[in-house]
């Protein structure tokens, strides 16, 4: 009798669920208070209003993020359970309708009716909900929301982030802190998006490029409106 060899496979796809939340906190709290740094200090205010502002700023987004994410998250949960439900009403009421409908899928992807009809059977055998809810609804485990740990993941990464702008301007001149703290933050952004890249197995030059823009953008649109209300206060 011939055994089946499992050939272990380790997909950066699992890491779907925090990576987004951690690259998108980490980002938003660089390019956020880098910008907000920026702006003030282009207005000519002080280091110690600088960094007020700041500190307030990160203790603010890191609540926002994480109430967001939360509450994004909450709601795909919620709509995940309630399709988990009337799947489960419909394999109870009508089991006959239901292996139809799996076995139309697996037909629809390629398989021969009669396989299809012996991999429905075989699945619904072993976990009929779980078969529906993968290939149906489209919910797996790496699918799954999972409400706390996107919260947390955003908001401690947007307090990492968010350190770094801030840190710059802690140890930066006593004058104007703008070329140290755009300097660090796009350095941050940079080497966020190579970690970003890496941890998914992407090409890291286009992600590093992408957020270094769009920080130096953010900043350099944040300094514009602060030398303009700065200059004419």
């Amino acid at each position: 009798m011939s055994r089946l060899k499992m050939h272990v496979e380790r997909h950066t796809v699992r890491r779907i669920g925090w990576l987004r939340a951690a690259v998108l906190g980490a980002n938003d709290g660089i390019v956020s208070i880098a910008s907000l740094v920026v702006g003030i200090a282009a207005a000519s205010a002080g280091k110690a209003e600088i960094l007020l502002a700041g500190i307030a700023a990160l203790v603010a987004g890191a609540m926002s993020m994480a109430a967001g994410e939360y509450v994004s998250v909450s709601s795909q949960a919620d709509s995940e359970r309630a399709n988990l439900l009337r799947e489960s009403r419909e394999l109870h009421n009508q089991p006959e309708y239901e292996r139809e409908e799996l076995a139309g899928i697996y037909v629809a992807r390629g398989l021969t009716p009669d396989l299809a009809y012996q991999v429905a059977d075989q699945l619904m055998a072993k976990d009929a909900l779980g078969a529906h809810a993968r290939d149906e609804l489209g919910i797996s485990e790496l699918s799954t929301a999972r409400p706390l740990q996107a919260a947390f993941t955003s908001a401690a990464m947007f307090s990492v982030g968010a350190t770094a702008p801030l840190l710059a301007v802690v140890f930066g001149p006593a004058g104007s802190p703008i070329p140290l703290v755009i300097g660090t933050s796009l350095l941050s952004l940079a080497l966020l998006g190579a970690l970003g890249a890496a941890a998914g197995d992407a090409a890291p030059l286009r992600s590093v490029v992408r957020v270094t823009f769009w920080g130096a953008l953010a900043m350099a649109l944040t300094a514009g409106i602060g030398t303009l209300f700065g200059t004419s206060g």
